[in-house]
């Protein structure tokens, strides 16, 4: 590892340990001038994931503006408590700061400007100001939240009278990084809780809910993440979920480290708030760490959960787990749908060519109603299609012979692009649709996919929901907004109900947040993971571009899909094994399998759709 140069000033080099060979590289901090200004503190290139980077203690005599600099590259290290972070403080400074209060993510690295007054006042205190161009913040629950703005923050130094050595007594709380040190050093991981609001009478195992954190990558993060999941869910998803573990569940007091046994499995020694726990109880917070970490790392194939007095509360195997919760799709789908050039929904194998296309049986397969586009539910049994012109919904059995129901909804658009959108069902057997009438648009669900509509109400929306996207988990909705200036956002809403005795229920989105605020017109998405969509626009600036994004707002480690020009439509299955299918205006449907290019399915085909 080099040194970096920032406008002309030598940057301190941090040491770097490999930790697959053992090998210590050590360099020498260089003088920096303590006048003049400093400019951008580049974030410094991704590591290889075996590297572990510690920070370099300040040096003997350093000025001001070295004391700054290397501060800043200690809060890149991997020192777990930022220790050597806390040698630039004064002991008050180091008192007061709490890294872990948040970490903001600046797009190039904090720029270090001198407070020219404090500089000409005083010759014993020094002022520089944090400035930068905001990206992020991960608050102190680990979510991730986008920003945008400018950043500015004082940070001021004063001279030990007796020592003589410069140190910081005024910075802000938490972490401040730039963009790719951030990458480098946090990583983005899924725990899980059970949703709390659905329709219990439909529900025949508990539902598991992603919720995603940030945890820093090479500084135990198997305990980062187990130490997250007990303190419960963060704040945007809680109202939506439960955790089984009771109140106040820790770590047992002097547990600093869980690794698992040789046998991969995992032992977590808890506090006495879980003492009392029952067997059922157990299963469901073992089932919860199972599926937290095996998204962390497959290397974790059973846990036990033990007691404040070491006692064994119970044992659980990974292969058990999805008999007490389920995860995104209950099973692997059995098709791929779309409309076909008769305006048909048909069917193929999710493996299968375009010339082993079938109706689906049922109604909807036999093309007496026309249809525009479609949605098969989660166990492939039921199927919703909106009309050629876009006004009704119908729904129907993939029975063979059953006969077509009068519309589940109909829409008074005047336009064909003011009417329905693609319908939607989640796993719970819901379905969803909007209605994008200017005169009232409005969100609706269908109980068990049929009966009479419920509007949804949608707090705060700016603009019409332009397309619908459930997840399988029925607790998160993505939604197209179409704002008055014609541009279309990804958003991401939690669904809550209200359930009264003797009522049907009151259906809310709350907690609308971007989910892809680098997109200006988002013209097509679809759930790809637990936490994960794909998604089709085009970024500020007039570029078309397809990629993956989190439910956050982050963007997940891995390559973008493919290009493909002319995006209508995008299906993806919570298998990530089955390819991507999308519909384009040029090619018709394409699919693109795993380490492939986009392969063409069908030229006489639209609205491809996976369940769900």
């Amino acid at each position: 590892m080099g040194t970096d140069r920032v406008g002309g000033v030598r940057r301190p080099v941090r040491a770097v340990v490999y930790a697959a060979c053992g090998v210590v590289l050590l360099a020498g901090c260089a003088s920096m001038p303590d006048r003049g200004d400093l400019r951008d503190v580049e974030s410094t290139p991704r590591q290889d994931s075996q590297l572990q980077v510690f920070a370099m203690p300040p040096r003997e005599d350093a000025p001001p503006a070295e004391i700054v600099q290397g501060f800043l590259e200690a809060l890149t290290s991997d020192d777990p408590q930022y220790a050597t972070a806390r040698q630039y403080l004064t002991r008050g400074a180091s008192g007061d700061w709490r890294p872990e209060r948040s970490t903001t993510v600046l797009a190039g690295g904090p720029d270090i400007q001198v407070d020219r007054v404090t500089e000409r006042d005083s010759t014993d205190n020094y002022a520089f100001t944090l400035t930068g161009s905001k990206v992020a913040r991960v608050d102190d629950q680990q979510s991730y939240t986008p920003m945008g703005g400018h950043y500015s923050q004082p940070v001021h130094l004063t001279q030990d009278k007796k020592s003589g050595q410069w140190r910081i007594d005024v910075l802000p709380q938490g972490v401040v990084m730039g963009q790719s040190d951030f990458q480098r050093n946090y990583m983005s991981v899924n725990k899980y809780y059970f949703a709390s609001n659905t329709w219990a009478d439909v529900a025949p195992a508990a539902t598991a809910v992603a919720d995603p954190v940030f945890v820093r990558r090479r500084v135990d993060a198997m305990t980062q993440v187990v130490r997250s999941l007990l303190s419960g869910p963060t704040k945007w998803l809680g109202p939506a979920v439960s955790s089984s573990f009771p109140a106040g569940t820790a770590l047992r007091r002097g547990v600093t480290s869980l690794v698992p046994d040789d046998q991969n499995r995992l032992t977590v020694p808890l506090n006495e708030k879980a003492s009392g726990v029952g067997r059922e109880e157990c299963r469901q917070m073992a089932t919860q760490l199972l599926f937290t970490l095996q998204n962390l790392t497959p290397t974790v194939d059973a846990v036990t959960l033990q007691g404040a007095d070491g006692g064994t509360l119970c044992s659980f195997e990974s292969g058990r787990a999805e008999t007490v919760a389920t995860r995104g799709s209950v099973k692997r789908p059995d098709y791929l749908y779309f409309v076909d050039d008769k305006q048909r929904l048909v069917r193929i194998s999710d493996t299968g060519t375009a010339s082993g296309a079938e109706p689906v049986p049922g109604a909807l397969g036999e093309g007496v109603q026309k249809l525009q586009s479609a949605a098969v539910s989660w166990d492939e049994r039921t199927a919703a299609g909106v009309g050629s012109d876009g006004r009704s919904l119908f729904v129907s059995s993939l029975v063979a012979g059953g006969a077509l129901d009068a519309p589940a909804l109909q829409s008074q658009g005047r336009a064909e692009d003011d009417r329905l959108t693609a319908p939607s069902w989640d796993a719970r057997g819901d379905l969803w649709v909007a209605d994008r009438d200017p005169a009232r648009s409005r969100l609706w669900v269908l109980e068990q996919g049929g009966g009479e509509p419920l509007e949804v109400k949608v707090p705060g929306l700016k603009g019409r929901v332009d397309a619908v996207r459930v997840a399988a988990d029925g607790v998160r909705i993505a939604l197209v907004v179409k704002a008055d200036n014609n541009s279309k956002s990804l958003l991401i809403g939690r669904i809550e109900r209200d359930e009264k005795a003797g009522e049907r229920p009151v259906v809310s989105v709350l907690g609308l947040r971007s989910a892809a605020p680098e997109l200006e017109n988002v013209t097509a998405m679809s759930w790809a993971g637990d936490s994960r969509l794909v998604v089709a626009g085009r970024e500020q600036g007039g570029v078309q571009t397809m990629r993956y994004v989190q439910v956050d707002g982050s963007t997940p480690e891995g390559p973008p899909p493919a290009a493909l020009t002319g995006v209508q439509s995008i299906a993806a299955a919570e298998d990530d094994r089955l390819p991507l299918v999308a519909s384009s205006s040029e090619d018709g449907i394409v699919r693109l399998p795993s380490g492939a290019q986009w392969q063409k399915v069908t030229k006489d085909g639209m609205a491809p759709v996976y369940p769900g």
